[in-house]
């Protein structure tokens, strides 16, 4: 399907602004100020429950933890929020904090802390555990999941990127080879190769570290590819690569259009709050887990955003609506 292609790692490394964007930790409350920690509770969620969230990356990091935060938003939630958690063991402490406060919902937004909340938990009966991305809840009543098919959205993404680069090669940032990442990067590899292109993927083996994946950029720059794409919080890295070599980049996860205003094509959007809503009431029904959730195209959890500055051919913009309902009748695989 597709050819990994050993690149070569150049030394010049993007500011360091951006690994602090990227990578900083904090713990904010509704009105984004410090306030140094999880104590004081939750903010009241629109619907009467207080939820916190703990998460891996900044929440402006225009990648995985924007999109819950995002998500939240949209239904009328502001939680309490302790982010840059990417240490396991510090997020541990901030879930079980939340939980210690009486919080009512605390989201666990990272594949790895799912060992975590194993230990977590069943400490606290009455707490609803929201954890992601995973496709099971680990057998935990009080805990439910969530996961991206981010292969749909992938490959119509890629689907694009084919069509547009015409048969070259298209680079492809990716971080750990895991979760919705290589789901992504998956899906993405299949709709090029369905266009007639290929890609050259490299996994750097960090969700977060934005030198790497901007080293990385550079090198599949080098190697002459004609688009760029990449996953997780480290891709600000890439997409300023991408941007300053005037090449089409793809995001995934929230809208990149704030780091590549004029070269973002596409963004594949998790909308959260589609399987969020859902739980949420079920919480308040009284059922505290014990379920997974799925975002789709179907169900609109991924939306497929375009860049109105970008000028896309109508062609390609009609074969890729024409994907995205292969897809949902599914007539298209992805994976």
């Amino acid at each position: 399907m597709k050819n990994k292609k050993i690149l070569k790692l150049l030394g010049a490394l993007f500011a360091f602004t951006l690994l602090a964007t990227a990578c900083g930790s904090s713990s904010t409350d509704s009105a984004g100020e410090s306030d140094g920690g999880s104590d004081g509770g939750s903010a009241e969620a629109s619907t009467g429950l207080s939820v916190a969230v703990v998460a891996p990356s900044a929440s402006d990091d225009v990648a995985f933890t924007q999109s819950m935060i995002d998500s939240l938003g949209r239904l009328g939630v502001s939680p309490q929020v302790t982010d840059g958690t990417f240490v396991v063991e510090e997020a541990a402490a901030a879930i079980r904090g939340f939980a210690e406060d009486g919080t009512d919902v605390v989201v666990a937004h990272g594949t790895q802390y799912g060992g975590s909340l194993e230990e977590i938990a069943p400490d606290f009966p009455e707490t609803s555990f929201i954890w992601g991305t995973a496709t099971d809840n680990r057998g935990l009543d009080n805990v439910f999941a969530y996961n991206p098919a981010a292969d749909q959205g992938g490959y119509v993404m890629g689907l694009i990127a084919g069509n547009i680069v015409g048969g070259e090669d298209i680079g492809v940032v990716g971080p750990v080879e895991a979760g919705d990442a290589v789901a992504y990067i998956n899906g993405f590899a299949l709709g090029a190769e369905a266009a007639g292109s290929s890609t050259s993927i490299v996994y750097t083996g960090s969700f977060s570290d934005v030198a790497l994946a901007t080293t990385t950029a550079q090198a599949h720059v080098d190697n002459g590819v004609s688009a760029l794409t990449g996953t997780s919080q480290s891709a600000v890295g890439a997409v300023n690569i991408a941007s300053a070599n005037e090449l089409p980049w793809f995001g995934t996860q929230s809208n990149t259009e704030p780091w590549s205003e004029d070269f973002t094509v596409v963004s594949q959007v998790y909308h959260w709050d589609v399987v969020l809503a859902e739980m949420f009431a079920l919480i308040e029904d009284g059922t505290l887990g014990g379920q997974a959730f799925e975002l789709t195209l179907e169900n609109e959890g991924l939306v497929l955003e375009y860049n109105d500055a970008f000028e896309l051919d109508a062609d390609v913009r009609a074969a890729a609506d024409e994907a995205v309902a292969g897809i949902i009748s599914g007539d298209i695989a992805t994976q």
